[in-house]
């Protein structure tokens, strides 16, 4: 294995809870809170200055709370740099309190009511009416105020987020406003890469306001953004004196004639993902159509019933099994996933798997406790596999019918599996509650076979021993990017073959 190279920090993500940890934490270690506004303010007015040059009105509108502090001293330095500035504030400033107060007094400029605040001579607006931890819905005055900043189709550097927008979960609380560039502080928010909130952010530009990483470190959770800095250091490297058993070998466990460039998609994707052997489970029905296929490094071996798929996995050098993809939904199909659950190869249970594992949680729970399982469902396939799970009450059903990161979580800590729940933000959840949040898959990776071959590259990675919650958020990751190097006109095939690219390069360049 490589060693971690500890220069590289995986990227946490803090909660809204966390964010106000640590500005406490702050506080308490001696830094005033407008000291920490002012910081704040300085970045947004320097963003600002990048975004329009030297000419041009700034906007500032101001919410009642210390996002809106942030925008006063925003404005204040602006001014102060020779720009013209207009500042509206949404509410009575009277109502203004605490650190947001005190930035009212520092900007000692005129002020207006935010609705009555002229737009259309602006070079830009900066948001600075609602942060990320906003808990309600916009309506009335704000949202109206929220339509207006997006029908005036105007540049808009959003505070922190953009508002209207969840922190923590991305969803859009009423209305939201559309950020042509966001700025926030000391580290990313959840919603910054969830979507629809991710959408709507534009580029996010992290400001440094001081505040030391230890202090993010005592208050954040074990939540990242999905990079190579999360997982490179896992990620083995072949030994010069090794051979192909070392490098594991991948069971992938196929359905009938239907499926076989599903099962052989899942392999292509374990063999380019490193997997010394991979080996196709087949029934009799499909022999002939893999042998037709022509030669390639994969094994494929006479697999009908259960026996046959346990006598494979008898065998200790097959660690790892891939069982899902176009396997069937008839008896012979639920006997081979007894079988792959009963043994003790490393699974990833991926599309047919789940249909079938609705309604039995128990024997997957069982199976998670003596090794390590890997889901991969989208979102329909979620709902399936949880939904007598949601009809209950309480705060399990809550939590798997709440936002993506609630529900990947959640799933996690039931089953005992790693949860890959897929889609444009894909997250990858433990039981132990570390998840991350993926970020690099481009559109075109939404086309057939595509979820085959990320079940077979998490395999390919497992069979190696990487640990499981790395491998599945290395392999997230490299489908993403095999599919944003072959862009548009992607079909399944050609990400298996995308990951040479990625792995040719010297190491620490993807």
């Amino acid at each position: 294995m490589w060693s971690p190279d500890f220069s590289e920090i995986a990227e946490r993500l803090v909660s809204i809870a966390g964010m106000r940890r640590v500005d406490q934490l702050s506080i308490d270690g001696g830094t005033p809170g407008f000291e920490l506004m002012r910081r704040a303010g300085e970045s947004v007015a320097r963003e600002a200055l990048g975004m329009t040059g030297r000419e041009g009105r700034i906007a500032v509108l101001c919410g009642p709370g210390n996002n809106g502090g942030d925008g006063l001293v925003a404005a204040k330095l602006l001014a102060a740099a020779g720009r013209e500035v207009a500042v509206g504030i949404l509410g009575p400033a009277s109502a203004l309190r605490g650190d947001a107060a005190e930035a009212l007094r520092f900007w000692d400029g005129a002020v207006s009511e935010a609705a009555l605040l002229a737009l259309d001579r602006s070079a830009l607006i900066i948001d600075a009416l609602f942060g990320a931890g906003l808990v309600r819905e916009l309506g009335g005055e704000a949202r109206a105020l929220v339509e207006r900043v997006n029908e005036s189709r105007l540049p808009v550097l959003a505070v922190d987020v953009p508002s209207g927008v969840d922190g923590d979960t991305g969803t859009i609380r009423g209305v939201a406003v559309r950020a042509t560039r966001t700025i926030t502080f000391v580290r990313r928010k959840p919603g910054h890469l969830l979507l629809p909130g991710r959408d709507l952010c534009g580029p996010v530009v992290l400001a440094d306001i001081g505040v030391p990483d230890a202090t993010v470190e005592e208050s954040a959770g074990a939540l990242y953004a999905n990079a190579p800095a999360l997982w490179r250091h896992a990620l083995p490297r072949p030994a010069s004196d090794g051979h192909k058993y070392a490098r594991g070998h991948l069971l992938v466990i196929a359905g009938g004639i239907e499926g076989v460039g599903a099962a052989r998609l899942s392999a292509r994707g374990g063999l380019r993902a490193g997997a010394g052997l991979v080996t196709i489970a087949t029934p009799q029905e499909a022999l002939s159509a893999h042998a037709s296929r022509g030669p390639d490094a994969l094994m494929v071996r006479l697999a009908d019933n259960e026996a046959a798929i346990r006598a494979l996995l008898d065998d200790p050098r097959r660690n790892a099994a891939v069982i899902g993809p176009a396997l069937g939904l008839d008896r012979s199909a639920q006997g081979k996933l007894r079988a792959a659950l009963a043994s003790d190869a490393t699974l990833v249970i991926d599309a047919d798997a789940m249909t079938l594992l609705a309604g039995r949680l128990g024997s997957l729970a069982r199976a998670s406790r003596r090794k390590a399982v890997v889901l991969t469902p989208h979102e329909g396939e979620f709902v399936r596999l949880f939904k007598s799970l949601t009809g209950g009450a309480g705060e399990l059903r809550a939590a798997l019918q709440a936002d993506k990161l609630s529900r990947a979580l959640a799933a996690s800590r039931i089953t005992g599996a790693i949860v890959v729940l897929k889609g444009a933000d894909t997250v990858i959840a433990a039981p132990d509650g570390r998840a991350a949040i993926n970020e690099n898959a481009p559109p075109w990776l939404a086309t057939a076979g595509s979820g085959d071959v990320l079940a077979g590259m998490v395999g390919g990675l497992i069979a190696q021993r990487v640990p499981a919650w790395e491998a599945a958020c290395a392999a997230v990751w490299l489908h993403g990017e095999a599919g944003r190097r072959a862009g548009r006109g992607l079909i399944s095939d050609d990400l298996p073959e995308g990951l040479r690219d990625i792995f040719s390069r010297p190491d620490g360049e993807f």
